[in-house]
């Protein structure tokens, strides 16, 4: 798959093996973790469409997204509902808000920077969905295949907002969120999230 292979190039590192493990052994947490993931996704999309009225494309692409997103928790919570398992409240990960702290706080920098990060949050997705497939029954590998070609393009559509706002090349910036990304990805997470980093009890 092509844009898999681009959203690889962009990440810089893969999930490591130790995640991919605790995910098979924790696929309840995974599931509820996603359906948050998929619900706050939708909700960034929204945020963005409130707060920058003035940017048609921005506002075509994340309108878009958001239904995509809310369709997705459906679907999750569907799946759950077929294994018996309770949707509930979850603490965050870390990943998120470990990125977010990051943000720039004036225009067009902030904007700039939460695209960034909205391209990495579902490039990660995406590698993950592809990289735990395998290893999953056959609803639940299904499912996840079925949701790469959109979370690829949501990937697209980020990045793609930010180097057309931007006014100039954003590289730097890129790669100062790809450090800071793979760092939460790589070092040791005391909690298992769909986000998390490698479990600290491997």
């Amino acid at each position: 798959m092509e844009v898999l292979d681009e959203i690889k190039q962009f990440l810089g590192c893969e999930t490591p093996d130790s995640w991919i493990a605790e995910a098979q052994k924790q696929q309840d947490i995974l599931l509820i973790d996603h359906a948050h993931c998929e619900k706050k996704a939708a909700s960034t999309a929204m945020t963005l469409m409130f707060r920058y009225v003035d940017r048609p494309d921005l506002l075509n692409k994340m309108s878009r997204l958001a239904r995509e997103e809310l369709i997705h928790f459906e679907q999750v919570l569907e799946i759950m509902d077929t294994r018996n398992i309770e949707y509930c409240h979850l603490s965050s990960a870390r990943y998120a808000s470990g990125l977010r702290e990051h943000v720039r706080t004036s225009e067009p920098g902030r904007l700039i920077d939460i695209l960034i990060i909205g391209a990495y949050i579902e490039a990660r997705s995406c590698e993950r969905f592809a990289k735990l497939a395998p290893y999953l029954d056959d609803e639940l590998a299904k499912f996840y295949r079925s949701l790469l070609k959109s979370e690829g393009r949501h990937y697209q559509d980020y990045l793609g907002l930010a180097e057309q706002y931007a006014g100039e090349p954003i590289g730097e910036r890129i790669e100062f969120f790809r450090i800071q990304e793979n760092k939460l990805i790589l070092d040791a997470d005391e909690e298992f999230r769909f986000h998390s980093g490698a479990p600290a009890w491997h």
